[in-house]
């Protein structure tokens, strides 16, 4: 067994711009010990902030924990993400997530790891994509 107690790395910033538009923090990065693939973090947007559109080779769940926040698969429509919610974005899903306009959100980040990589980012989510 391994606790990784709460606050036991500091909280780091999302790196803008290459992967986050706006204020986002990331906390409680959970690492696993081969051969598990899984990592998880607690990821936390200021109201108008978000990823760029991004791919997982194994898919990712998110779980909002609080706040309100939206989701999109490329294609599809922007929906409503609110704490219980749980989003699951299947492998090679090219999607984006984050706070709303006027409202922040935290959700918990699972994803799994496919020859030592966990995500592709892309390009940025644009203000027009981002505001329908």
């Amino acid at each position: 067994m391994k606790i990784t107690r709460n606050a036991a790395a500091p909280s780091m910033p999302g790196k803008t711009p290459d992967y986050f538009t706006g204020t986002v923090r990331i906390d409680n990065p959970g690492t696993t010990e081969p051969p598990s693939r899984v990592g998880t973090a607690t990821v936390t947007f200021a109201p108008g902030a978000r990823t760029v559109w991004h791919t997982h080779p194994a898919g990712q769940t998110i779980i909002v924990i609080a706040g309100r926040g939206w989701a999109q698969c490329v294609g599809g429509p922007v929906e409503d993400i609110v704490p219980g919610d749980t989003v699951f974005f299947a492998a090679g899903e090219k999607h984006w997530h984050g706070a709303t306009i006027d409202t922040g959100m935290t959700h918990i980040a699972i994803t799994e790891s496919v020859d030592g990589t966990n995500v592709t980012w892309l390009e940025p989510v644009s203000d027009a994509e981002y505001r329908r």
